[in-house]
Parts: C-alpha cells; structure tokens; sequence
C-alpha cells in the first residue's frame, strides 16, 4: 500500500469510527454520480479508508441510498470535518477531468445536509480548480512531461 496517510491529513484521525465510514460511503456514492466509477477511485478510497483504521471496508462499498447517505452524513457535527469532506469530494469529483451536473449536485446537497453555506463550497470549489491549474502550470513551467 502506498504511503496513503499523507493524503488523506490527520483531520480524520479525531474523527469517530461511524464518521470516517459515513465520510468514505460519500466518496464512494459520488464516485458513482456520473455513472461511471473508476478502478482508481475505488482503489484510492479503499487504501484511504484502510489507513484510517476502519475495518470490513468492502460493506461501506455495500450500494446506499442517496437520502440515507445524506440523512447519515449529519452525524459529522465538526464543522472543520465537514469542509474537509467537501473539500475531498470537489478532488474526487475532478479526477477525470469532467465534474459532471450530478456530481456538483450531489456536493450542493452533501453541503446542505452539514449546514454549509453555498457561497463556502463553491469558495472551496473554486480553490481546487485553482490548485488544478497551478500544478498544470507547473508541468509547463519545469518541463515536465
């Protein structure tokens, strides 16, 4: 397994067992918004949900419901753990270079479910198109192929 843990920050070493598995079943179901989901995704998901200790990780790959993913996604009352799962889901969400309608829809309702402003994930949106940009332009500028 790949040195995983310095992706997915510590933010989620505090977090409970209930909420790191209903923080990996959101990944998970908007992996799978757009119809298509990954062999890359998944792999990356279940070595992130590995690394944070969480055990049985195939059940949370077990399909939900979107209303009960967004019903149980309110068990995360922190609001930094909250901004860090929409944070992880606007990169997920443009791994394939395509954020798809039903993919920003999902983030909105994930968002309002946790009591997020819209004006603060599309803030948190706009950052990692940003941080996208910046490392393309850092492929141009160093040469790297």
């Amino acid at each position: 397994m790949s040195d995983i843990s310095n992706i997915i920050p510590s933010y989620l070493s505090k977090a409970s067992n209930e909420e790191k598995e209903i923080f990996f079943q959101v990944l998970i179901h908007l992996s799978a918004t757009d119809g298509h989901t990954d062999e890359s995704e998944i792999e990356f998901i279940k070595e992130a949900a590995e690394s944070q200790g969480l055990k049985d990780i195939d059940k949370l790959f077990t399909h939900t419901d979107e209303a009960e993913i967004l019903k149980k996604v309110k068990i995360i009352k922190n609001r930094h753990l909250a901004l860090e799962l929409i944070k992880e889901m606007c990169m997920l969400s443009h791994v394939d270079n395509l954020l798809s309608d039903e993919e920003t829809l999902f983030i909105g309702k994930v968002g309002i479910a946790l009591g997020i402003e819209m004006e603060k994930i599309e803030q948190i949106s706009n950052w990692i198109i940003d941080r996208i940009i910046w490392l393309e332009q850092a492929k141009y500028i160093f040469e790297e192929k």
